[in-house]
C-alpha cells in the first residue's frame, strides 16, 4: 500500500505502523503520571491538613513544568529532531521519578518534627515539576509527530488513536496511585507517605527502557505539509500580503494569548509571594492590579506587533493562535474535573444503601470502597473514589476509541464543537445538584473530553510545515491552564461546594465549542479531510 492509497500509517510507500506504536507508548507513560497526580490531592489534604485550594498546588507544580519548558522543548525539537528529542524527554522523566526517593525521606523527617510539613510538600512538588519537564519534551514532539506518520487526511484520527494509549494510562494511574497513596497498615494507620515513591520509581525505570529502545528504533524525521507556504522566503511575499492576513483576528488572539500568559506569570508570582507569608488580601490586590496594568500595556504594544506580523509567521494564522487559547481552557477544565473527582464523589454522592457495604454484596469486591461516615451512614471512601476514577477514565478511553473512528467519517472541527457544547450542558447538570443524574454526568463529561486535546492539537498545527514543531510547543505551553483554573475551581468549592465548582469547567468548554465551530473561518479550510486550505487566509 502506498500513500496515494490513503495509508493510515504509510509515508512514501514505507509502513510506519511500528514507529507509530512505539511513539504511542509515550502517551501511556505520561498519562500514567497524570493519572497518579489526580489522586494525589486528597492524600495531601489529609496528611498535611490542606484545603482543596491549597492541595491544587500539586497541579500547579505539574503544569508549571510544562509552562517553563515548552518553548525550550520546541526549540530543541526543531534542532534535535524527533528521535533525539524523545530520548532527552524520557531521561528527564527518569530523573524526576527517582527524585521521589529523597522526597519520601524528607517527608519522613516531617513526621518527627525535623522539617516542616510545608518543606515536605515542596519536596514532592519538586519531583512532580521535574517529571512534567520531561513530559513537556514528549508532548511537544510526539503529538505533532503522530500527525505526519501517514496520510495527512487522517491526522486527527492518528493522534486520537495514539491518545487512546493515553486513555489506558489514565485508567491505570488512579488505582495505582490509590494503592500507594492511601495504603494502611494492620492498625488502620495511613502509610501513604512512606510508599508514595514506589510507582514513580517504576515510571523512571520504564522511561530508561523506552529511551534505550528509541535509540535503536527507526524514527524518521518527516516534514509536515506546508499548506500556507510559511517556509517560503520573505522576499517572495506578494504585494497582497495584507489581504492574506486577517489582522483584526490576529490582534484579538494575540491579546488573548498575552492575557493568559500574564495570568500564568501572575500565578507564579502568587506562589512566590504566598511562600513569604505576606497578607493574602494585599497580595491579591497587588497581583490583580499588576496583571490588569500589564494587559493594558500589552494591548497597546500588540497593536504594533499585529500590524508588522507577516503571512510567514504561524501567529498570523488564526486557526493556530486561537488553538493555544482553546487548549488553555480545555486543559484547565480537564485538570479541574480530574483533580477534584475524588472530592466530588466523596462529598456529593447521594445516600448510599447500607446493602452495598455488606460482605456478600458483589462477592465483597467493593466492600473496601465504603466506610462509615461521621453521621454513621455508609459513604464512599477515598480509595473507593480512586477506584471509581478508573471507571471514569474507562469512559474517557471509550471516547477516544470511538472518537478516532468517527473522525475518519466526520469533520474534526464539527466533532470538537458538538462535544464541547454537550459538555457545557453536562457541567450545568452537575452544577444543579440533581443527585445520581449529576454523578452520571461527571462520568459522561470524561467521555466528551476524550477527543478534545488531540483534536485541538491537530487543528492548531494544520498546514504549518516546518513551523509545526515550534507551534506545537506553544500549544503545549497552553497546558498551563491546568495550573491556574483548578485553583479557582477549588476556591469556589471551598466557599460553596464541589458541585458549584463545576461552573469553572462549564465556562471553559464554551470557548472550546466556539473554537471548533469557527475553525473553518479561522483556517480558511473546509476541514482536515479536505487537504489544502482555500485560497487566501
Amino acid at each position: 500500500m502506498s500513500e496515494t492509497k490513503k495509508g493510515l500509517f504509510v509515508v512514501n510507500g514505507q509502513s510506519l505502523a511500528f514507529t507509530f506504536a512505539l511513539v504511542s507508548s509515550l502517551f501511556f507513560v505520561w498519562a500514567l503520571c497524570n493519572g497518579m497526580i489526580d489522586v494525589m490531592d486528597k492524600h495531601f489534604q489529609e496528611e498535611l491538613n490542606l484545603t482543596k485550594s491549597q492541595s491544587a498546588w500539586v497541579q500547579f507544580a505539574h503544569y508549571l513544568g510544562y509552562f517553563l519548558m515548552s518553548i525550550p522543548a520546541g526549540a530543541l525539537a526543531t534542532r534535535l529532531g524527533y528521535k533525539r528529542g524523545i530520548i532527552v524527554g524520557l531521561l528527564i522523566v527518569s530523573v524526576g521519578g527517582f527524585w521521589f526517593i529523597p522526597a519520601t525521606h524528607i517527608s519522613a523527617l516531617s513526621h518527627v518534627g525535623r522539617v516542616t510539613p510545608a518543606t515536605a510538600f515542596i519536596g514532592f512538588l519538586a519531583g512532580v515539576c521535574a517529571i512534567a519537564t520531561g513530559l513537556t519534551f514528549l508532548e511537544t514532539i510526539a503529538n505533532p509527530y503522530t500527525t505526519v506518520l501517514g496520510d495527512r487526511r487522517y491526522a486527527a484520527t492518528r493522534i486520537n488513536l495514539a491518545q487512546s494509549c493515553n486513555g489506558l494510562g489514565w485508567v491505570f494511574g488512579p488505582p495505582l496511585g490509590g494503592i500507594f497513596f492511601y495504603s494502611k497498615n494492620a492498625l488502620g494507620q495511613s502509610t501513604g507517605s512512606q510508599t508514595l515513591y514506589i510507582p514513580y520509581v517504576g515510571v523512571a525505570i520504564i522511561a530508561i527502557v523506552l529511551a534505550t529502545v528509541f535509540g535503536f528504533a527507526n524514527v524518521p524525521d518527516i516534514k509536515a505539509a506546508d499548506d500556507y507556504e510559511l517556509d517560503a522566503k520573505a522576499a517572495e511575499t506578494s504585494a497582497n500580503e495584507d489581504r492574506q492576513v486577517n489582522r483584526p483576528l490576529v490582534y484579538v488572539f494575540l491579546l488573548l494569548n498575552a492575557a493568559l500568559l500574564i495570568g500564568a506569570f501572575g500565578m507564579i508570582a502568587w506562589a512566590i509571594l504566598g511562600s513569604l507569608k505576606l497578607d493574602e488580601s494585599t497580595v491579591n490586590r497587588v497581583l490583580i492590579a499588576g496583571c490588569g496594568a500589564a494587559i493594558l500595556i500589552a494591548a497597546g504594544w500588540l497593536v504594533g506587533v499585529a500590524k508588522r506580523i507577516t503571512h510567514h509567521s504561524a501567529w498570523a494564522h488564526p486557526h493556530f493562535s486561537s488553538a493555544t487559547v482553546a487548549q488553555f481552557f480545555y486543559v484547565a477544565a480537564q485538570a479541574g474535573i480530574f483533580s477534584f473527582f475524588i472530592n466530588y464523589m466523596t462529598a456529593e454522592t447521594p445516600a448510599i444503601p447500607a446493602r452495598w457495604g455488606a460482605p456478600d454484596f458483589l462477592f465483597g469486591w467493593v466492600q473496601s470502597w465504603f466506610e462509615i461516615g461521621k453521621t454513621g451512614a455508609l459513604v464512599l471512601s477515598d480509595k473507593g473514589a480512586a477506584n471509581l476514577a478508573s471507571a471514569a477514565f474507562i469512559c474517557f478511553l471509550i471516547g477516544r476509541f470511538t472518537g478516532a473512528g468517527l473522525l475518519r467519517r466526520y469533520s474534526a472541527h464539527k466533532m470538537l464543537g458538538w462535544y464541547g457544547s454537550l459538555n457545557v450542558i453536562v457541567c450545568l447538570l452537575v452544577f444543579c445538584k440533581l443527585g445520581w443524574l449529576s454523578v452520571a454526568c461527571v462520568f459522561l463529561s470524561y467521555f466528551l473530553m476524550s477527543i478534545m486535546f488531540p483534536t485541538i492539537f491537530a487543528l492548531g498545527i494544520f498546514g504549518l510545515g516546518a513551523r509545526a514543531k515550534r507551534a506545537s510547543s506553544y500549544i503545549v505551553m497552553a497546558i498551563m491552564g491546568g495550573a491556574i483554573l483548578p485553583k479557582l475551581m477549588g476556591a469556589v468549592a471551598d466557599k460553596w461546594d464541589m458541585s458549584r465548582g463545576f461552573i469553572v469547567p462549564l465556562v471553559c468548554f464554551v470557548f472550546v465549542a466556539f473554537y471548533g465551530f469557527n475553525w473553518p473561518r479561522f483556517s480558511n479550510a473546509e476541514s482536515l479531510h479536505s487537504g489544502a486550505p482555500l485560497s487566501g487566509h
